[in-house]
């Protein structure tokens, strides 16, 4: 029924459904939802000895609570640009160090906010379901070619856009599950 084009090209599909929901888990995790999340300082870049350095390959991140983020220099002397990068990103948190170690206190958002977070998160998961459409189309195409070159009948044209579909509902199906939890876990007081 399926030769090792169609295999092929369902495996092609997978994996970049899997690129998509991987970079949708990676966008909810830089969402702060009022609790403390070390990723939340991926983005921030600092200045370290003249080259722009992201902070997490300068420390050690930790969130000893849920509403502190605790920042472990490895080279003490990189304190005072830690802190102006941290200062200069747009995460509206406010740092204090005592030398050694720097805090950041993350305050739980207004409503307001809340239901910014969660327009903002149901917008990713729509750029990702668009972005799952387009390669299913891309695969479709590719079918389509297989059929018009006469390497596919008309019938397993019929089953693969079937399967094609399945697999896509599938992966829709876990962006839908991760944006629901994260609705809860930003919407929770």
């Amino acid at each position: 029924m399926f030769n090792n084009k169609d295999v092929e090209l369902y495996a092609d599909l997978k994996a970049k459904l899997q690129k998509q929901i991987d970079h949708f888990a990676s966008e909810l995790l830089s969402i702060r939802a009022g609790r403390a999340n070390p990723r939340l300082l991926d983005k921030v870049m600092v200045d370290y000895y003249g080259t722009m350095t992201p902070l997490p390959q300068m420390a050690n991140i930790s969130a000893p609570d849920p509403r502190t983020i605790m920042v472990s220099l490895w080279d003490i002397s990189m304190l005072k640009e830690v802190l102006k990068a941290i200062q200069a990103s747009d995460l509206g948190l406010n740092p204090s160090d005592d030398g050694k170690v720097i805090r950041l206190y993350v305050p739980s958002p207004t409503e307001e906010r809340r239901k910014e977070l969660v327009k903002m998160v149901k917008k990713f998961a729509e750029d990702s379901r668009i972005n799952m459409r387009n390669e299913r189309r891309d695969t479709l195409d590719e079918f389509k070619k297989l059929k018009k070159n006469s390497e596919i009948t008309e019938d397993d044209l019929a089953l693969a856009e079937k399967e094609v579909q399945k697999i896509l509902n599938n992966y829709t199906d876990q962006v839908d599950k991760m944006l629901t939890d994260k609705e809860k876990e930003i919407m929770e007081i």
